[in-house]
């Protein structure tokens, strides 16, 4: 396990089945983490139930931020802006109570305020969910799987960047290869989007010596032999993420290793920030507290940040040298 103190606040009314699945998720990150710090937001009696069941020593590494107020699954993401338990765990990070932040809530609310609270990367128009599966060959990592449901081509080549250096940073992935998912890998499959992007990623450079390696399909998320990275807009990615944990809890529960199916981390923002299922079970939760935790000892969200500001400072020099060697005269 990493060390390294991380202070996570957590959101104890997001989820389907909040407070209880997220009181016991963050026992278990407490009791398996002695480095790890939580800031609990929501009722105080929810929180207390995390306190009491804790020794002495658990309980100095857990406090409470009493906020009452949830923003509901079928809420409209503007509800953020609200006075909740979201917006409290994102204040905490915005004013240095915490690290980073875990929320099972409403996706869309948990984005909006983010983006409102933290602020986005000045290049970065749609945040992106990214969530790391087990493959059969190694982690596969998936984007976008709910940040933004317009498929447009400029924003896969963007999360194609995002995607190779989150995987370079996170996961270790040496030159990661990086696949745009459509109905067949051969040129000119898929709808106008991919049509359109196919061609745009294959002339982006990417971080980390990662490579653009055209279409995949689904099964090779799965498979994990042709791409360590998988693009795709957030409507497909988020469907496709959760035909697969159907297929996990089918084949008899979560799988081991590889990352938590249940947890994405939010890139494009300002901080770090994880997003569970709305669905997530206590291990769920207790696997994106974790994955909080490992990103902030990482320093993962500034690293892919920087990576991606070399590679575009790259591209802008390579573009102003072809454009001088085009105008010098050859007497």
């Amino acid at each position: 396990m990493e060390s390294g103190t991380a202070r996570i606040a957590v959101d104890l009314l997001g989820g389907d089945d909040a407070p209880a699945v997220v009181v016991d998720g963050a026992l278990r990150a407490v009791r398996a983490d002695p480095d790890l710090h939580l800031l609990l937001v929501g009722p105080a009696e929810a929180a207390g139930e995390v306190i009491r069941a804790l020794d002495p020593a658990q309980r100095a590494r857990v406090t409470v931020r009493p906020v009452r107020t949830v923003v509901g699954m079928a809420d409209h993401p503007v509800a953020a802006r609200a006075d909740s338990t979201v917006r409290g765990a994102v204040h905490a990070v915005r004013d240095g109570a915490a690290d980073a932040l875990v929320s099972a809530g409403s996706t869309g609310a948990t984005v909006t305020a983010v983006a409102l609270g933290l602020g986005r990367w000045p290049d970065v128009r749609r945040p992106a969910l990214i969530a790391t599966l087990p493959a059969v060959a190694g982690p596969v990592v998936l984007l976008d799987v709910g940040g933004s449901l317009e498929p447009r081509p400029a924003t896969l080549a963007r999360h194609a960047a995002l995607g190779t250096a989150y995987a370079a940073v996170a996961h270790a992935v040496a030159a990661p290869r990086v696949g745009l998912l459509s109905v067949g890998t051969e040129a000119g499959k898929g709808d106008r989007a991919r049509r359109l992007a196919d061609p745009i990623l294959a002339a982006t450079s990417l971080p980390c010596d990662g490579r653009y390696v055209g279409l995949v399909e689904g099964y090779d998320v799965s498979l994990g032999a042709r791409a360590d990275v998988v693009v795709t807009d957030g409507f497909t990615g988020n469907v496709l993420l959760k035909a697969i944990e159907g297929a996990y809890a089918m084949a008899g529960g979560p799988p081991t290793g590889g990352g938590a199916p249940r947890a994405a981390a939010l890139l494009g923002v300002a901080g770090t920030v994880v997003v569970c299922h709305g669905a997530a079970r206590p291990e769920d939760v207790a696997a994106g507290i974790g994955l909080a935790a490992h990103l902030w000892r990482r320093r993962a969200t500034d690293q892919v940040r920087a990576l991606l500001d070399g590679t575009e400072a790259g591209d802008r020099e390579e573009r102003t040298d072809r454009t001088t060697d085009t105008e010098v005269p050859t007497s």
